[in-house]
């Protein structure tokens, strides 16, 4: 009997795997990708050809489209198994009127580390009575005259 135990807590230790489970998001392997392209050479339809569909697109004077590949794995179990990323890329792509590719830049992980944000930020503009004064005060005249029937001043 205890052979059959030992033997069962055996082949399932053996069944547990010591590879780390790696989550990926957006376009596999967009740095080889974003070699394939050539600026004033490559249209629309071989971008989506090579990359597939964009992660987002806008419209300005051109085209903008933006795809994204993520890469993350669970941490080590002293940092409690925080998620780490492993890889982070951008590729911003812009399409000029003709259709044709303007311009690319790709941003990786270490490049996202440069990047400056404006410490310039805009005021909030405030009203004598905001929401919250105006929510309050007809909680506050509610409890005073919950039936609605007191005469107003």
């Amino acid at each position: 009997m205890k052979f059959i135990v030992y033997s069962f807590i055996f082949i399932f230790i053996l069944s547990c795997s010591f590879n780390k489970v790696v989550n990926h998001h957006g376009v596999h392997f967009l740095e080889k990708k974003y070699e394939k392209i050539t600026i004033n050479k490559t249209n629309k339809n071989d971008i989506i050809k090579i990359l597939g569909e964009p992660s987002t697109k806008s419209s300005f004077d051109n085209d903008v489209w933006i795809y994204i590949e993520r890469k993350f794995s669970t941490g080590k179990i002293y940092k409690l198994g925080r998620n780490k990323t492993l890889v982070n890329n951008v590729l911003v792509l812009e399409i000029d009127e003709a259709g044709l590719l303007a311009s690319k830049k790709l941003y990786t992980k270490d490049d996202m580390k440069d990047l400056k944000f404006a410490e310039n930020s805009t005021d909030p503009v405030y009203r004598k009575r905001s929401f919250v004064y105006d929510f309050l005060s007809s909680m506050r005249q509610k409890i005073n005259d919950p039936l609605g029937k007191r005469k107003k001043k």
